[in-house]
């Protein structure tokens, strides 16, 4: 085994600057959260196994991956958590529709604290067909993709219009 790597570390780590810890869920959007994760199950067949990471702490990890637009493997370098385990906590509350219903309380008490106004608001989108998006099966362009010659043989070696059987 390398020795950097089995040596530990000699100095302190530098304290984290609040300013790139800023992806940590507070205790106030943890409170809104929280209700929202799916009870786990533990499947294991006699009750045991590796202790869970907790939800909070893949919830930092996840935000920081979302805000930093960085990818799962920078986790490595955090100590927040393995990114495997953020990744598969992350498709987790996915499929379990946690950020759409995070999204949908976040809009209910935006309307709580400034007001919506629903009735001004309209969709940005269109359920038309593109105008000049074509036929599926549309005839061939007037021209053609290629000059006369200009493809090479198998063997690469150009053509020669001199030459018989080219």
């Amino acid at each position: 085994m390398n020795e950097t790597l089995a040596t530990k570390r000699t100095r302190a780590r530098t304290p984290n600057n609040p300013t790139t810890t800023g992806f940590r869920v507070s205790d106030e959007l943890w409170a809104v959260l929280e209700p929202l994760l799916p009870v786990h199950v533990n499947t294991h067949r006699f009750g045991g196994g590796r202790p869970r990471v907790p939800d909070r702490r893949c919830a930092d990890a996840i935000f920081y991956v979302l805000r930093t637009g960085g990818q799962w493997e920078a986790l490595t370098y955090t100590e927040l958590c393995a990114k495997s385990t953020a990744h598969d906590r992350f498709q987790e509350w996915v499929d379990a529709d946690v950020f759409l219903s995070f999204w949908q309380k976040g809009v209910e008490r935006f309307d709580e604290l400034r007001g919506i106004d629903w009735n001004w608001l309209s969709m940005d989108g269109a359920m038309t067909k593109a105008p000049l998006g074509g036929e599926k099966n549309r005839p061939q362009s007037d021209r053609s993709r290629q000059k006369r010659r200009q493809a090479q043989r198998a063997d690469r070696s150009a053509r020669h219009p001199d030459r018989p059987g080219d």
